[in-house]
C-alpha cells in the first residue's frame, strides 16, 4: 500500500520541519490544550479547520459531521460541546458551513441515499419553511440559500441547548457564530446570526436555571 507509507512519510517530514522552524512546538502542545474556540463544521475535506482561520494545532477544537448538523439527540456533538464549554473554556463557538455541500444538496432532493437520509432530515424542514421564497430562485442561487439557511438553524439550535444555557446562566460568556466558507475562494463569509446570551433564544426554548427550580 505505498500510498499509506507515503502518508507516513509525509508526517514525518512534517514533524521534522515543525521541529526546525520551532523546536518547543510539540513540548507547548504536550503541555495544554487551551483553544478560546470550537469549530462545529462540516466533514468535507475541502474545508480544514485550522488552516483557513490561520490558527495552529491546539488553537481551536473541532467536531465535524455532514452538513455541520447540531442534532439534540447527537451525544457525539453533545459531549463534544459539553467539553469545550465546561472544560476548555472556550468563548467562542464557530457554526461553519459552506457553499457546494453536498449533504445539503442531499436533501434538498427526493431520491433516497441510505442511512444519511435520517441524518439531513432536518435539512428537509428547513427547505419546507423556506420552500416559498426558494422556490423564486434559479437552482444554484437557492442551492447557496440553503447552504446558508442551514448554518443559520444550526447556531440557532445550538443556543438551544441546555448545555449552552447552563454555562450562561453561570456567567459564562460563550458566542455562537455562524460563518460560511467558499471553497472557490477560501473565504469566510459572517451570517450575521450571532447568539451571546439566552435573550437571543425563543422563549419557549430557554431552560430555566436551577435557581429558578421549585423545590
Amino acid at each position: 500500500m505505498p500510498k499509506i507509507r507515503e502518508l507516513l512519510a509525509h508526517n514525518k517530514a512534517w514533524a521534522q520541519t515543525q521541529v526546525e522552524q520551532d523546536p518547543e512546538f510539540f513540548e507547548r502542545l504536550v503541555q495544554q490544550q487551551k483553544p478560546e474556540y470550537l469549530w462545529i463544521g462540516c466533514s468535507d475535506s475541502r474545508v480544514p479547520a485550522n488552516q483557513i482561520v490561520g490558527l495552529a494545532p491546539g488553537e481551536v477544537f473541532v467536531h465535524r459531521n455532514i452538513a455541520n448538523q447540531v442534532i439534540q439527540t447527537d451525544f457525539n456533538c453533545l459531549a463534544v460541546i459539553e467539553y469545550a464549554i465546561n472544560v476548555l473554556q472556550v468563548r467562542h463557538i464557530l457554526v461553519v458551513g459552506h457553499y457546494g455541500c453536498g449533504g445539503v444538496a442531499a436533501a434538498m432532493e427526493t431520491n433516497r441515499h441510505g442511512m444519511v437520509d435520517q441524518w439531513l432530515h432536518g435539512i428537509k424542514d428547513i427547505y419546507r419553511v423556506h420552500e416559498g421564497e426558494l422556490k423564486t430562485l434559479p437552482y444554484d442561487a437557492r442551492f447557496e440559500q440553503m447552504c446558508e439557511l442551514n448554518v443559520v438553524e444550526q447556531v440557532r439550535n445550538l443556543s438551544r441547548n441546555h448545555i449552552v444555557q447552563e454555562a450562561w446562566d453561570r456567567g459564562q460568556k460563550v458566542s455562537i457564530h455562524g460563518w460560511i466558507y467558499a471553497v472557490k475562494d477560501g473565504l469566510l463569509k459572517d451570517l450575521g446570526c450571532t447568539i451571546t446570551g439566552k435573550d437571543g433564544v425563543e422563549p419557549i426554548y430557554q431552560y430555566g436555571s436551577d435557581e429558578d427550580s421549585d423545590d
